[in-house]
């Protein structure tokens, strides 16, 4: 490998250690309900477990797992929505690795994410992937189900890990380049920090139903560190157990100001 990835690898590590999962205490957390757990869980399916989710429709999977994250496009008729889903990151798959440490922080590309304030600065790496998926998804998805063939009015985007930033950043440049009565709904699991406060602060004020969550002591919501100035965006839930059924574990609301953990 490389010297300086190895270098790279190294230093993710000790940033790693740095940003160790720390839990501040909050005092207005809500408790899930069973049923707003259970309507979750079929976003859970929508990764290469979608046949489980009946009368799915793929229409569009792409990528090599290294290079570019797979991802695909599908219909969903239960709910007369597009979904767009993005794989996590896979250990085995080394440059896909690199593509979480590049942790420089740059501007959008202003082209993709019209609009966005000029203070609006991202992790390097997951910037970078737009410019390779962005305009591909957005022909699918008017192609799919907002136009031509079905007329949705809802897009879902779904993703883990690396896969949840990729969706994050997914939700806004949807949201900035579809008409304004698309509904864009957006639900990630274990995702890292994609960018600066700035950053944050103009996710929220265009995306309401947006939820990212995070199942006990994971570290990747923890990264990168925000004394490296990174800040999630809000719609964590938090689940504090996993001794128990899916439907019985207990998961909190954690309001945006706040953190429980990541």
């Amino acid at each position: 490998m490389h010297p300086s990835k190895v270098l790279a690898l190294t230093l993710y590590g000790v940033l790693s250690a740095i940003a160790a999962p720390i839990e501040d205490w909050v005092t207005t957390l809500t408790q899930i309900s069973e049923s707003a757990l259970e309507s979750w869980a079929p976003y859970t399916q929508l990764t290469k477990a979608c046949d489980a989710v009946p009368g799915f429709e793929p229409s569009l999977a792409a990528g090599d797992g290294n290079y570019v994250q797979y991802y695909f496009v599908g219909y969903w008729p239960t709910n007369n929505a597009v979904v767009v889903a993005h794989q996590g990151i896979d250990p085995l798959k080394f440059e896909s690795l690199f593509i979480d440490i590049e942790i420089v922080q740059t501007h959008l590309d202003s082209a993709l994410f019209p609009g966005v304030p000029s203070n609006v600065m991202v992790h390097e790496g997951f910037a970078d992937e737009p410019a390779k998926t962005a305009q591909i998804i957005l022909a699918e998805v008017q192609n799919l189900g907002l136009i031509s063939q079905h007329g949705a009015t809802e897009v879902f985007i779904v993703g883990h890990s690396l896969g949840g930033a990729l969706a994050e950043l997914d939700c806004l440049y949807l949201t900035l380049n579809l008409p304004s009565n698309i509904h864009i709904k957006g639900q990630t699991y274990g995702t890292p920090r994609v960018g600066n406060p700035a950053y944050a602060s103009s996710f929220d004020s265009r995306i309401n139903d947006f939820v990212r969550i995070n199942n006990v002591r994971d570290p990747i919501p923890t990264l990168p560190g925000e004394f490296l100035g990174f800040s999630h965006v809000q719609g964590e839930i938090h689940i504090v157990s996993d001794s128990a059924s899916d439907t019985s574990d207990v998961a909190l609301r954690v309001p945006r100001q706040r953190r429980c953990y990541g």
